[in-house]
């Protein structure tokens, strides 16, 4: 006798959901539990008995040969399908999966759409119109629970459930409402892409299948909307005929961890879940206690973050919780009550303050974890060997790791390091990493963390080992890097991880770019990274010459047009003209270029002092680079300061040369006098109101000046020695010191005797 089939339409990732399908799977001792899930990794299932397997965690499959094709099914210990299959392996009840192999879901199968056995010509004249039809059929599929909902006036798919099916006073027809819900529901969605015909086809197959061997009732925990199509009759040679021609390929399946923020993404069953943390909260806290208890987190969350947060406000906001609840119709709380709730007595009505809260409380943060036996993602195993090798062992402590580069154990280390960086694992972080480019040490400070893992095992879409990945990761974001900068900073990181098929292509692309562009910010501000790949190849045995080639070329075009681009900008826009052009003529100093190059450049700053076109904050900071090279004589920055400071000029634009001149460089005043006294006498000239106006500017200015600078500032402008004692030279001083001497010898001898 055939077993009668039991259907549980459950929403995937839901702890609603979950507890309800323990309840009916407890009253129903099914002899089988059939799961949606890829039918070929039914044999990865006995692992989740194993009490070191720690949700979240994620099926993993791809092709043996093309790791960079993995996929994943994600499990939380709230998912229904979790649950079910921990409750059958308990038991010792066989348990697997039903759905297509992971070969269908390889990037081969077209996504034309065969016609669904619910439409006729009557659904398709009462339809709504195509596209939103379309959307609609999207929506459904995706998230059909959250589709009633919304229906329901819910914004939380989960209150809903529970409010509808969790506090149903009678537990017994709760599946089949939902697949009479779900009945109704897919009579809107006209077709079926042909991977959704297929799945449903392969899915009756295999209910039939086992419904045929049982001697026993079976259970099929399932999403809600596929309840409907497995539940109606169809000819087993027509679910066979949509399997025809079925992709075929060698499949590597394990188990491996996860994120709770990562459980949001759409992956393996279809459907992510918007609020893991929210879920969690609701399967372990599912008694009276659980609005008091999230409202007690959130109130937590915003005292870690520094705001105060009175007993009161909690009370009150559970109040309105509830009475919100009761307006609604509700029977108890639910997330959008608990929310407004919190914005109205805990955030003081500031919906923002909640922002800065609620990703962490709704994404949560926990880590999954698997047992040492389970055979790990490739990456994992290729970052096993590699720290092997380079006797590093992850720790979660931190601690600090210097390099050598010059030795083979320190280039090999560093090149690790840096190619876990390129796929954001971020391991290590160099200390002071701006200053260490181009030199031959580096300092780290090393920290493991859990969720590192999970992200390595999502970046076996670029490669099945840590260089394969890193330079795959790099070679994608060199595809859309859009600026000079970008390009040359991604061209670094590449070099610096010993990654040259990833340095070519970035190369490649700027030269495309530096090709295609006559923007002059844009080509200044790729000189300074550029620099730094050319020097850093020194470290790294990296052939620089095409690059050299690319340096020279742009530190012409920039010469040319500098004096061009440094007119008519705004406040804003010279700020950042003059940063630029600042890192510009730092990359060009360093860089060994030829002579008549820099040549060049500096008589391209010259140009810009000189144009009274000239943004004047820009025309400082001109000015100030050739000071500072020694390209300008003081006697030339005087005479160009006193012009600039001058009453002929306005107050605004003197204040603007005067910040592009001395901003960072306030020392300057320190020793040089004439400069000195053309700033005492442009100030001296402004009145009260214009001087107050400039403060700040001033401020800024002298900022990089510490407390004994300005000490001595202020000396060098009242001609004081230090601490203020004024110098008077007496005018016989050459005849009465020989006396004076004497004196201060004896003075000083018996004070010898003395002491």
């Amino acid at each position: 006798m055939a077993g009668e089939v039991t259907y549980l339409g459950i929403r995937h990732h839901g702890p609603g959901s979950a507890r309800r399908a323990i309840d009916a799977l407890e009253a129903l001792q099914p002899v089988e539990v059939l799961i949606e899930g890829p039918s070929d990794l039914s044999d990865q299932l006995p692992m989740l008995a194993d009490d070191a397997m720690v949700p979240p965690v994620a099926q993993l499959a791809y092709p043996k040969d093309t790791p960079e094709q993995a996929m994943f099914w994600p499990l939380a210990v709230f998912s229904p399908e979790y649950q079910a299959i921990r409750w059958a392996l308990a038991r010792g009840i066989p348990v697997r999966y039903i759905d297509l192999p992971v070969a269908w879901r390889l990037p081969r199968i077209s996504e034309d759409t065969v016609d669904s056995p619910t439409e006729d010509a009557a659904l398709e004249e009462a339809s709504p119109a195509p596209a939103q039809k379309e959307r609609l059929q999207q929506q459904i599929q995706k998230d059909p629970i959250g589709v009633l909902a919304h229906a329901a006036g819910y914004e939380d798919g989960e209150s809903w459930w529970r409010d509808v099916i969790e506090e149903n006073p009678d537990p017994g027809p709760i599946f089949a409402a939902v697949s009479d819900a779900m009945t109704a529901l897919r009579e809107e969605e006209g077709t079926l892409s042909q991977m959704e015909a297929a799945r449903e086809a392969h899915m009756r197959l295999e209910i039939a299948k086992s419904a045929k061997a049982a001697d026993g009732p079976i259970a099929v925990v399932c999403g809600a909307y596929h309840v409907p199509a497995l539940k109606a009759k169809h000819a087993a040679k027509d679910d066979r005929a949509l399997l025809k021609g079925a992709p075929k390929a060698k499949i590597t399946a394990t188990w491996a961890p996860w994120t709770s923020p990562r459980l949001a993404y759409s992956s393996g069953y279809g459907a992510g879940v918007a609020a893991p943390g929210w879920c969690k909260h609701l399967w372990d806290h599912p008694g009276s206690q659980q609005t008091a208890i999230w409202i007690a987190r959130i109130a937590r969350t915003l005292r870690a973050e520094g705001h105060v947060i009175s007993t009161a406000s909690l009370i009150e906001t559970e109040r309105l919780a509830t009475a919100l609840a009761a307006v609604r119709g509700r029977p108890r709380p639910g997330f959008e009550e608990l929310r407004d709730a919190t914005v109205s007595c805990m955030c003081h009505g500031d919906p923002v303050l909640w922002t800065l809260v609620a990703e962490r409380l709704i994404l949560g943060n926990d880590v999954g974890a698997i047992p040492e036996n389970v055979p790990a993602a490739p990456l994992l195993e290729d970052l096993q060997r590699q720290q092997k090798k380079a006797r590093l062992k992850p720790q979660a402590l931190e601690r600090e790791l210097s390099l050598d580069l010059r030795s083979d154990s320190g280039l090999f280390r560093s090149t690790l390091l840096h190619r876990l960086s390129a796929l954001s694992v971020n391991w290590g972080k160099l200390a002071n990493a701006g200053r260490s480019r181009g030199t031959f040490r580096e300092k780290w400070i090393l920290r493991w963390e859990p969720e590192y893992a999970v992200a390595l095992v999502e970046n076996l879409v670029y490669g099945a080992t840590i260089e394969q990945a890193a330079s795959g990761r790099l070679t994608a974001r060199l595809g859309d890097a859009n600026t000079l900068g970008a390009l040359a900073d991604l061209v670094f990181d590449a070099l610096t991880a010993q990654l040259p098929l990833a340095a070519a292509a970035g190369i490649k692309r700027l030269d495309e770019r530096a090709a295609k562009t006559s923007d002059c910010r844009e080509m200044l501000t790729a000189l300074r990274p550029l620099a730094e790949v050319i020097r850093y190849g020194k470290a790294r045995t990296f052939d620089a010459e095409q690059l050299s080639d690319l340096f020279e070329r742009l530190t012409a075009q920039t010469a040319i047009q500098l004096h061009y681009a440094a007119r008519n900008l705004d406040a804003e826009m010279a700020r950042d003209f003059a940063s630029v052009m600042q890192s510009a003529d730092s990359a060009i100093r360093l860089a060994e270029i030829p002579d008549d190059l820099t040549q060049m450049w500096d008589a391209a700053l010259h140009k810009v002092t000189e144009d009274e076109k000239s943004t004047r904050l820009v025309m400082g900071a001109a000015a100030q680079l050739l000071y500072s090279a020694e390209k300008m004589t003081a006697e030339q920055a005087t005479v160009l300061l006193g012009r600039m400071l001058s009453p002929g000029t306005t107050i605004a634009d003197a204040a603007a040369f005067f910040e592009g001149f001395f901003d960072g460089v306030g020392q300057r005043l320190l020793y040089d006098a004439p400069l000195r006294t053309c700033v005492d006498a442009w100030i001296i000239s402004l009145d009260d109101e214009m001087f107050t106006e400039h403060l700040p500017l001033f401020r800024r200015v002298l900022s990089a000046l510490d407390r004994s600078e300005r000490q001595r500032l202020l000396d060098a402008l009242f001609g004081r020695q230090k601490g203020g004692v004024t110098r008077v030279l007496s005018e016989h001083a050459e005849d009465l010191w020989p006396a004076h001497f004497d004196m201060l010898k004896t003075l000083l001898t018996k004070g010898a005797r003395n002491g």
